[in-house]
């Protein structure tokens, strides 16, 4: 029986894959992914200025100055100030532009690359490969797993939501930004951004998805603000920006009073410095009674971002069966690590 043609929907955690603990944006175009030329440069080369280098780079190579037209097509990428169009290419349009940069990396990149585009084109043929394979990377990288079950239904509660504004008109990018914003707001008192702060995650290297930093409470919070959202737009079939952003303040509402109450009968936020950034090499480890890990946060570490389907959590090498733990939290007041 053959299977029908769908339109994949394309999730932020699908925009960002690593290469070496080195971030490479990416979005899907004609059914297939097309990068980062700017990010790819970046990670074969080292260089402190990639957009610099890919003008030397045209200029030492008129062939493909030439071709440079059909290799490139400007499309939209995440940044720190939100979705901004950039020069991508095609998985055969970045193995040419390779050709041109001498490096040690570029084969083993070429290898990568391959298999990045190749796994995303079999999960849209079967997306239950999607899913086994996050749960993968999600364990491979530390997560408990009663964490990752939870993270895979948010997962996909998120995806029934974003599915439902693209079918009531609600425009990707920004629109979707500030509707998760109003949710976040409602649910927890903060938005994402500040949250983040709360957390920590805007002293490391941009692209860390809040969400793969979340307790188990931030997470089952932040799918009850979503799947009220979602519920609410289809019962009030709420149409356009305005319509669904009034439903996503009524959907997070409904979490926040579920999170104020839960507060209250337990004296303790919801809200939770606590996530999973590394440790440094010399940190010391103390053990509790609840066996939770103390500890310091890590260094620079890459909301996103991911290895291919989910964003993974940037920075050192990690023994990769190790059974990591969130941080425990710090008293307030002191800054994690910051630079007075």
């Amino acid at each position: 029986m053959s299977k029908k043609s769908t339109i994949p929907v394309v999730h932020a955690e699908d925009r960002i894959v690593i290469f070496q603990e080195k971030s490479v944006r990416r979005a899907w175009h004609k059914n297939e992914w097309w990068f980062s030329v700017q990010d790819v440069v970046a990670v074969l080369t080292d260089s402190p200025n990639p957009t610099d280098y890919i003008k030397k780079m045209r200029l030492r190579d008129k062939e493909l100055s030439q071709g440079w037209g059909q290799l490139v097509t400007p499309l939209r990428l995440e940044t720190g100030g939100g979705m901004q169009s950039g020069n991508c290419a095609n998985t055969e349009g970045i193995f040419r532009i390779i050709q041109s940069i001498p490096s040690p990396k570029a084969e083993p990149f070429k290898l990568w690359l391959a298999q990045v585009g190749y796994e995303r084109v079999k999960e849209i043929e079967d997306p239950e490969l999607a899913s086994t394979r996050a749960r993968e990377l999600y364990e491979a990288k530390g997560y408990p797993k009663d964490w990752v079950e939870k993270r895979m239904r948010a997962i996909a509660i998120r995806g029934a939501l974003t599915d439902e504004w693209k079918a009531r008109g609600v425009a990707e990018g920004r629109e979707y930004s500030i509707l998760t914003a109003e949710i976040a707001r409602a649910t927890f008192g903060v938005t994402p951004g500040a949250h983040k702060k709360i957390k920590g995650l805007d002293q490391v290297k941009p692209g860390n998805n809040l969400r793969d930093h979340m307790t188990d409470l931030e997470l089952i919070f932040t799918m009850l603000g979503e799947a009220g959202t979602t519920e609410i737009a289809r019962r009030k079939n709420a149409q356009g920006f305005a319509g669904n952003r009034s439903a996503a303040k009524e959907g997070g509402a409904v979490a926040g009073n579920a999170r104020k109450e839960l507060e209250a009968k337990t004296g303790v936020p919801v809200i939770s410095r606590q996530n999973y950034l590394s440790p440094p090499e010399t940190t010391q480890v103390a053990t509790t009674e609840n066996s939770s890990v103390v500890q310091t946060e890590g260094n620079k570490i890459s909301d996103t971002a991911t290895v291919s389907k989910i964003e993974t959590v940037r920075g050192r090498t990690r023994n990769p069966k190790a059974n990591r733990k969130p941080l425990a939290e710090k008293p307030a007041g002191k800054g994690r690590g910051k630079k007075k």
